[in-house]
């Protein structure tokens, strides 16, 4: 089957080598993306990670309108044959597999990528993908640490490429009109917003240093990251809990909830942070807090965030969600709905979905949510516009709860400077902004 290069990309001059994870080397600048005729052209995607959440979305981008899924990227077998057997479900043409997902950023016919690796390849891969002149749907946390997330915004704006992270209830219509009901004023001056995430994880034991598994390729998985003995009780997912490589729960869930609270405060960076909390639960390899108290203050309000990886009773009757009071009632949403209830907690307006949503289903809570964030990226790319969870979004809300990490390991309150959200006086606590990289493979733009 013969693909159709999309127009604004046909005269591009492509990279001609990958560089390690410098970038490429190449000979075009962010003039040459200017935008030409043919924004509604065929747009051809790779995903880059297709184990769990990214075998989900390889179906999702293969359903959309006009767009093709031409590669399938994976460091390990199984879960490239994940994300081609998820496409070919969709009666879409078999894309093809590959271990790199470097070896493909010099194919002229790829406009944009899909990034649903570990955390510690995502700023990483978006910097790389975006130097080689792709456009970048990459999954939250944008970044394993806040250095990485101010590279990702240079080099999204140097090359000129929708970056979108994926903080999908951005482009949820009802949680928008929930948002919009919130500036406008239905429950007055917020003063407080509590978030929270529970679940009921089990412990991940002691690892053994054992022989790598069949298919995968471990190192080329750990790509920037210092490394580390392969052990039977990391990979797929217990990598989350692991510094080296995750970022915790807080990350791993807490960045919607934070995400959503900033959107109705419109609040850009907190001025101080502390957080509380620990592995309680079991005594094992886990290294990030199973339980954890995020405080966030600004000039007018207090934002909480509580997490709970290892006990799942419900708070306010959901597994997660976000509670805004105001001077005059409050607002609860958490999914594609939302309350407003008076100062008496009498309900005022009860919105609703029909959308089904599992608050912590790791693939997919609901395909057709994801898909209107996922159409909101294509719809950017086609239009040149930014997108609903652009890139500087992303940055910022994902920030707030590293920011909480960095709290949490140094012990104490930290203060953020209101210009930029860099940590105020504290060097401890700022050399954890950025992070050691394998040499070699330090990300630069």
């Amino acid at each position: 089957m013969k693909r159709t290069r999309r127009t604004f990309v046909k005269n591009v001059t492509q990279a001609s080598a990958i560089v390690g994870l410098g970038g490429i080397s190449s000979s075009f600048t962010a003039k040459s993306y200017s935008r030409i005729p043919g924004a509604n052209d065929r747009i051809h995607m790779a995903m880059i990670g297709t184990n769990s959440r990214g075998e989900a979305l390889s179906a999702i981008f293969a359903k959309q309108p006009n767009t093709e899924v031409i590669f399938i990227c994976d460091v390990e077998e199984k879960a490239r044959q994940k994300g081609i057997n998820s496409v070919i479900k969709t009666g879409a043409t078999a894309p093809t597999g590959v271990n790199d997902f470097r070896s493909i950023l010099s194919n002229k016919d790829v406009d944009a990528v899909y990034i649903a690796t570990p955390d510690h390849w995502h700023a990483p891969a978006t910097i790389i993908c975006a130097s080689a002149g792709k456009h970048v749907y990459v999954e939250k946390p944008l970044s394993h640490n806040p250095r990485e997330g101010e590279l990702a915004i240079a080099a999204a704006r140097k090359y000129d490429r929708v970056v979108q992270m994926g903080a999908q209830r951005r482009s949820w219509s009802l949680l928008t009109e929930g948002i919009n009901a919130l500036h406008e004023g239905a429950i007055g001056k917020i003063h407080l917003v509590k978030c929270w995430y529970t679940n009921n994880r089990k412990p991940i034991g002691i690892g053994k240093e054992t022989t790598v598994m069949p298919g995968l390729d471990y190192d080329l998985w750990q790509g920037p990251a210092p490394r580390r003995p392969y052990k039977d009780n990391l990979i797929h997912y217990n990598w989350h809990w692991f510094w080296n490589w995750g970022t915790g729960e807080a990350l791993n869930n807490g960045t919607h909830e934070i995400d959503v609270a900033r959107w109705g405060l419109g609040a850009d960076f907190p001025t101080a942070v502390s957080s509380n909390g620990g592995r309680y639960y079991y005594q094992d390899d886990w290294e990030t807090p199973d339980t954890q108290l995020i405080t966030f203050q600004t000039k007018d309000t207090t934002i909480l965030w509580e997490g709970r990886s290892c006990s799942n009773l419900k708070v306010q009757g959901t597994d997660r969600g976000i509670l805004f009071y105001g001077e005059k009632g409050n607002l609860q949403t958490g999914h594609n709905g939302y309350t407003i209830f008076d100062d008496k907690g009498i309900i005022l307006k009860d919105v609703k979905s029909n959308a089904v949503i599992d608050g912590r289903n790791a693939a997919s809570p609901n395909e057709g949510l994801d898909a209107v964030h996922v159409a909101n990226f294509l719809e950017s790319i086609r239009l040149s516009k930014r997108p609903n969870a652009d890139v500087e979004i992303g940055f910022r809300s994902t920030l707030w709860v590293q920011l909480g990490n960095i709290s949490q390991r140094v012990g104490r309150q930290i203060g953020i400077d209101q210009s930029n959200g860099h940590i105020l006086n504290d060097k401890d606590a700022m050399k954890l902004w950025g992070r050691e990289y394998e040499k070699g493979w330090e990300p630069k733009v």
